[in-house]
């Protein structure tokens, strides 16, 4: 995509190309500065991303209450360093949003 062309993009589309895997030793930063939210597996990143950046409150509140959301705990970044984990990161301000994904 051309640089010109991301203001005829949607929100959705946006967040996507900023989406990436990453080693979770670049994401120790956010971890320890407490801005990373893990998202279940089940769930679509980019969809909750979208309604964060929305600010839906509603939906937020429903995932985190059924734990599909949470910070990253300890025990998640203990396991995520020992495995070396790759995770797929988008940040939607002040978060970092990732989902881990088991090898198929």
């Amino acid at each position: 995509m051309e640089p010109g062309n991301h203001r005829n993009i949607t929100k959705k589309q946006r967040l996507n190309l900023e989406t990436a895997e990453i080693a979770w030793v670049e994401l120790q930063g956010h971890f320890a500065s407490g801005r990373l939210i893990s998202v279940n597996p089940d769930l679509d990143l980019l969809e909750v991303a979208v309604s964060i950046a929305d600010d839906d409150r509603t939906q937020a509140e429903r995932w985190l209450s059924d734990r599909k959301i949470h910070p990253v705990t300890d025990g998640q970044a203990r396991r995520w360093n020992d495995t070396q984990a790759s995770l797929w990161a988008v940040v939607v301000k002040p978060w970092v949003l990732v989902q881990h994904r088991e090898p198929r």
